[in-house]
């Protein structure tokens, strides 16, 4: 008889599978993402010696709604890590941390000052999940302090700081991670949805829509006094010094929504535009490279000014490329496309309650507004989202591939999990600085596309923008830091 426990894994792995042939995956690329997560999982639960542990700090950590929790959950299952230390300019968000993490048998020291925390001579890795406009300083002062770094994304404020984190790497010999975690996670449905255009099995990419999402609206958000444990001046750092606007959680300049100042962000351009244009590249192997041209070909006026959200509610921002692709990075609105099937050639459903019952009904037309990446080739159709992928025939998904596409080495399941086995390994991770600074580079071409209303030509050689208003477009690629703070590189 076999035994229960055996029962109970094969229930799970069978329970797995099928949630992940329902997204969309066929059977025999579900077996192979589980079974890499299974394996992934093993290697990291495995005890270790007191010598082999790695020890962790964290750079802006202690925010409900910041990203860093999400990130630490996702290390949990690794035996070898040791978090030591936080930093937060938020009293209350340090206290949280420290809370939050002692509950799994972490005692960890607390700062104010990332480069007191980086002054450590025992810590391996430097987590820096703090707003966009500090992931630069932060992050080159932790490798030139020997430390490797994960670093969340958007990885810079700017082009100039993207080369920047780019050359240090280089020059330091330490492995950064930029936490674009669509590559490695979700299912492994982005990575599937590269790897059939890549191998060409919807032909030559004509056009690849990134439905990011709209920019929200605040008017005008009045000042008041910061919170006395928050150091609003450490708060904007390298920005210019000004006041501090709060109104209720979702009306602030400051915790989660900064996210809509480009003085701190490039809105949904380099939010969810980091996760959706990184996948474009990715489709276009254009990994280290990127487009040739971007203009803004819709937008939205956005509020005049920095007391309230000034980035632009809604746009459509066009990118060309030397083969001929556009990549279009709009809030919504795209192709509603009919006929997507998954690869068991059924279409998707959604659950609609009719009467006491709640049904399955099928998709007939995936609309433009679904959050996601629809890839449009001479052939055939992909889209994929963080819940599905879909193709206009299911064999597109279905076939296994002949020759692998090798996008990548191996197969991560877990974005932090890859980021450590490359500490060990010294290999490139699947999100370095060359892949991570170059799709953070498309995003802020899209940011000063709008900031400009310009036609601009890139050379992404050179970093540069060329011939007509190059001038205008290349007073953007870097911006003055308030004293005492240098990019230095």
């Amino acid at each position: 008889m076999p035994e229960r426990g055996n029962l109970s894994r094969r229930g799970f792995m069978n329970r797995s599978i099928a949630g992940l042939t329902a997204a969309g995956l066929p059977l025999w690329y579900a077996k192979e993402v589980h079974g890499a997560d299974e394996a992934n999982k093993a290697v990291a639960a495995k005890a270790v010696a007191q010598n082999d542990k790695l020890l962790v700090g964290w750079i802006g950590i202690g925010s409900p709604s910041s990203r860093a929790f999400g990130v630490y959950g996702t290390t949990k299952g690794f035996k070898n890590l040791q978090h030591v230390a936080v930093c937060d300019v938020d009293g209350r968000h340090v206290k949280r941390a420290q809370d939050h993490l002692k509950k799994d048998s972490h005692d960890a020291e607390a700062y104010d000052d990332f480069r007191k925390l980086t002054d450590r001579k025992d810590l391996n890795i430097v987590c820096v999940t703090t707003p966009d406009h500090w992931h630069a300083l932060a992050a080159i002062d932790a490798m030139r302090k020997g430390k490797d770094v994960y670093c969340e994304k958007p990885l810079t404020l700017t082009i100039q700081e993207a080369l920047a984190i780019q050359k240090v790497s280089k020059e330091t010999g330490k492995v950064l991670q930029t936490g674009s975690q669509q590559r490695t996670e979700m299912g492994g449905m982005f990575r599937l949805a590269a790897e059939v255009v890549r191998a060409g099995r919807i032909g030559k990419v004509k056009t690849i829509e990134c439905r990011i999402g709209g920019n929200p609206t605040s008017g005008v958000i009045k000042e008041v006094e910061p919170p006395k444990e928050l150091n609003w001046d450490m708060w904007c750092g390298p920005t210019a010094k000004v006041a501090y606007r709060y109104e209720n959680d979702q009306k602030t300049n400051c915790h989660y929504q900064f996210r809509w100042f480009y003085e701190y962000s490039g809105g949904k351009m380099t939010d969810w535009g980091a996760h959706h244009l990184d996948i474009a590249q990715w489709c276009l192997g254009m990994d280290g490279s990127g487009p040739t041209g971007v203009e803004a070909i819709e937008a939205a006026k956005p509020h005049d000014g920095i007391d309230g959200f000034n980035c632009h509610p809604t746009f459509k921002v066009r990118y060309t490329y030397a083969n001929g692709a556009e990549v279009i990075a709009m809030d919504g609105r795209g192709t509603d496309v009919k006929g997507l099937v998954r690869a068991d050639g059924k279409p998707a459903t959604k659950k609609v309650k009719k009467g006491d019952k709640v049904e399955d009904v099928p998709i007939e037309t995936l609309s433009g507004s679904e959050n996601g990446v629809l890839i449009i080739g001479e052939t055939g159709t992909v889209f994929v989202s963080r819940g599905t992928i879909l193709a206009s025939d299911g064999k597109i998904l279905s076939e296994p591939f002949k020759d692998d596409p090798k996008l990548y080495p191996s197969r991560p399941t877990n974005h932090f999990g890859n980021f450590l086995d490359c500490v060990k390994t010294r290999e490139a991770p699947i999100c370095d600085p060359t892949v991570g600074g170059g799709s953070v580079i498309v995003c802020h071409l899209g940011v000063i596309a709008l900031k400009t209303g310009k036609k601009l030509t890139w050379d992404p050689k050179t970093n540069r923008f060329t011939g007509d208003n190059a001038d205008e477009g290349n007073k953007h690629i870097a911006r003055e830091m308030r004293a005492p703070w240098k990019l230095e590189a």
